[in-house]
């Protein structure tokens, strides 16, 4: 039996799901918007070929197994929530929520009403990503000892949505998640961060750089994160590096997830591995976890443990100081 989608937002990001969802063997049979009738709307669903429009309430409320959540950080909350509440497996583009709190509050709803809830963190599915966790895990590379993560891009409209404060802007929201995400996938949680910031007039990050406190794993690591939306005048930089007492492992597009080919260096000598796209690799997983086939890699409780850590490094960089989790 096809796998039902509905989409909640007709956003960028979207357009890389769709034929994820594809190409996983689902279906989009609806798109939800604020202004369903709208030109640019009709136009979105026309152009990716989505038979059904409607507000967000009518994806909610419509025959299907799933919705995708490609909303402003700040609307996943209560949009989330009200999917799983409709009997709706969810799966939530990164951050999942905009604190901890509400982290824990989704990861409840969910649990409550016996719904998958996923953060859509795509790049965690792909084969460099798979290939650096069994390395870290397998103690390919000895004792970690430092882990090295950037992520950033030139952010050139004053309007975008990443640079509105009442949406959920912010460099670490939008892009510096992503190290953090895979300092905690390979060391475990952190014991403390510090982290600096630039700040736009309104109070949004427009960079963050951080050190995580891993000096309870092995022998003692630490993990530094970067990521800005004032670099580069063109492009993406996405890299992330593991250093240890038995070699070094690196990615040079990490966070990337839907790239012809994958590229990681292992003690200087590079290794090219077949191509898989993380957004149906994730698509995948995501409806073998809602059948029952798999159990989930990455439950709420992860997404409650990231947005933890999202917390202490924006208290830390709005009061310059180590912040204890």
């Amino acid at each position: 039996m096809t796998f039902r989608w509905g989409i909640l937002g007709a956003a960028r990001i979207a357009r890389a799901f769709i034929p994820a969802i594809r190409a996983a063997g689902g279906e989009v049979t609806m798109l939800g918007a604020r202004e369903p009738q709208s030109a640019r709307v009709q136009t979105f669903s026309s152009d990716w070929e989505i038979p059904t429009t409607g507000s967000y309430q009518d994806v909610i409320d419509a025959d299907l197994d799933a919705v995708y959540i490609a909303l402003p950080n700040a609307l996943h909350l209560p949009w989330s929530a009200a999917a799983l509440q409709g009997g709706k497996h969810v799966l939530t583009e990164k951050p999942l929520t905009l604190n901890a709190q509400e982290a824990r509050e989704l990861a409840d709803v969910a649990e409550a009403s016996g719904q998958v809830l996923l953060e859509g963190f795509a790049y965690r599915f792909t084969p460099q990503h798979r290939a650096l966790l069994d390395a870290v895990r397998g103690g390919e590379l000895g004792e970690v000892r430092a882990y090295r993560g950037a992520f950033g891009f030139t952010v050139r409209n004053a309007e975008d949505i990443r640079l509105q404060p009442g949406l959920g802007g912010g460099a670490l929201y939008d892009i510096g998640c992503y190290p953090v995400n895979e300092a905690r996938m390979l060391l475990g949680e952190p014991l403390a961060v510090t982290a600096q910031a630039r700040w736009t007039p309104d109070g949004v990050d427009v960079s963050m750089s951080a050190v995580l406190d891993y000096s309870h794993v092995g022998h003692g690591a630490l993990a530094s994160i970067d990521c800005g939306f004032d670099w580069l005048s063109g492009g993406r930089i996405g890299r992330s590096q593991v250093l240890g007492t038995g070699g070094v492992m690196e990615l040079d597009r990490a966070f990337f997830s839907d790239e012809p080919e994958f590229v990681l260096t292992r003690d200087s000598e590079r290794q090219t591995l077949a191509p898989g796209n993380g957004y149906a690799l994730m698509a995948a997983h995501f409806q073998r976890v809602v059948r029952g086939e798999e159990t989930a890699l990455y439950p709420p409780e992860d997404a409650v443990q990231q947005a933890r850590v999202l917390d202490a490094l924006l208290q830390s960089a709005r009061e310059g100081r180590r912040v204890e989790l």
